[in-house]
């Protein structure tokens, strides 16, 4: 049987993956928000 508790101690998120999370939280990227804003703008022009 497998012992999550021992198995959760052992794991290490592999490298690839804290790359890809800085590079993703490091862009400024357009969200929803954003869009919605520039609609606002254009509506009232």
């Amino acid at each position: 049987m497998i012992n999550f508790e021992e198995e959760l101690k052992k794991f290490k998120p592999s490298l690839e993956v804290e790359e890809a999370e800085e590079a993703i939280y490091n862009r400024d990227l357009t969200d929803m928000t954003d869009i919605l804003l520039e609609m606002m703008k254009e509506k009232r022009n």
